[in-house]
């Protein structure tokens, strides 16, 4: 394929190398060949090319990596938001609201609005995404999660143990057993991922590390929801088990913090769900500094962070969490990638996947010092221009 140069850039973020920081480059050049970066540097030394595009003094970043996302689900819940935003505390069972309007919906409208929200993301410079099910929570609703997510990505995660189902109210046991088995079955060939909501009101660290495991041994990968809502048990299942993340992390005891940077998972944090549900933001500040690695994510949902927008939740880390932008840059698009094990993406290196962003703006601080600013200006996916125009 013709190869393509990027060129008058102001700054090119790169994240290269292993070390987790962020590094960019001023002045500088990028060549596009075959869907991946070919070469990067100065714009002075660039080679030559088949086509050159001029950004023109704008900024250049990996493609936003968003490791945790509930893309999947019918209805909404905007009357929820209000009356929490009036007053009404945030709990796990509000689930169930989405849970009943999925299993109603028909497949072409579960397409229809994961499609749009797949849209949204990539429209706003998210170029890889994870998808959950996890409001269907039958054989049947769940299987069609995962498969309809696997239609827009390869980050399909099986999240039968969201919260229990009212017909098992009384047989929670019954459902786990449910969960992991016949459904893990039915969900494990269009999944990577398995994942448990670890918290009061959804399931217990026996039931969570009974379910990871399983769930491992049909080979896929364990992630977890932990910390949520408060201090539990969960950071140290997801250790126990080898997960790769541990997401939210809203509520940590030092030997949480302990287990995070001594596993090597990493940690997802949410920003977008503390902003609706006005729960204390996660202390990125606290991980970062004692080694952790650390992710961002949207965590978009209709419940508790209804937000396709990564440049929002950077804001959010930047102003709330107490992040530099750069680390926030860095959580959102290199910490993503670690988070679903990805070496090829979050990254902007010789060999990378050419999943870029430019920004109508000179640096990438602007995604925080401008917030709610559509500043992507164009988006490439593979070396394939996919939204904007450069």
């Amino acid at each position: 394929m013709p190869a393509t140069l990027l060129t008058r850039i102001a700054e090119l973020v790169t994240n290269e190398g292993d070390l987790g920081f962020f590094t960019a480059i001023e002045d500088a050049a990028l060549i596009i060949e075959d869907g991946r970066v070919a070469w990067t540097g100065a714009a002075a030394q660039a080679p030559a090319a088949d086509a050159v595009v001029d950004v023109a003094g704008r900024a250049v970043l990996p493609g936003f990596v968003d490791s945790h996302a509930h893309l999947v689900f019918g209805g909404e819940r905007s009357a929820e938001f209000a009356a929490r935003m009036a007053g009404r505390s945030y709990a796990a069972g509000g689930i169930l609201t989405t849970v009943q309007a999925t299993r109603t919906a028909s497949d072409a409208e579960l397409r229809g609005n994961l499609r749009r929200l797949a849209d949204e993301l990539r429209s706003q410079g998210t170029t890889t995404f994870e998808c959950k099910s996890g409001y269907g929570l039958t054989l049947h609703d769940e299987e069609r999660s995962v498969a309809l997510a696997a239609e827009v990505t390869s980050e399909v995660t099986y999240l039968g143990a969201h919260v229990v189902p009212p017909e098992y109210a009384a047989d929670v046991a019954g459902y786990v057993d449910l969960v992991r088995g016949p459904i893990l079955s039915a969900c494990a060939p269009y999944a990577r991922w398995i994942d448990v909501f670890c918290e009061t009101g959804a399931f217990g660290p026996d039931e969570a590390k009974a379910i990871l495991t399983a769930g491992q041994a049909a080979g896929l990968s364990a992630r977890m929801h932990a910390n949520q809502l408060g201090a539990g048990p969960g950071v140290q299942v997801a250790a126990q088990v080898g997960a790769a993340s541990v997401d939210h992390c809203t509520y940590l005891t030092r030997s949480d913090v302990d287990a995070i940077t001594s596993t090597g998972m990493v940690a997802t944090l949410l920003p977008g769900a503390e902003f609706s549900t006005r729960h204390p933001y996660p202390d990125a500040r606290r991980l970062i500094d004692s080694g952790a690695t650390v992710a961002l994510a949207t965590d978009c949902n209709p419940g508790s962070s209804f937000t396709s927008s990564m440049p929002f939740c950077i804001a959010l880390a930047v102003r709330e969490m107490r992040m530099t932008t750069e680390e926030a840059i860095w959580s959102a698009t290199a910490g993503g990638a670690r988070a679903l094990r990805r070496p090829d993406v979050g990254r902007l290196s010789a060999g990378a996947r050419a999943d870029l962003v430019l920004l109508d703006a000179p640096s990438h601080a602007y995604l925080a010092y401008r917030p709610g600013v559509p500043l992507v200006a164009a988006v490439w996916k593979d070396g394939v221009l996919v939204h904007g125009a450069p």
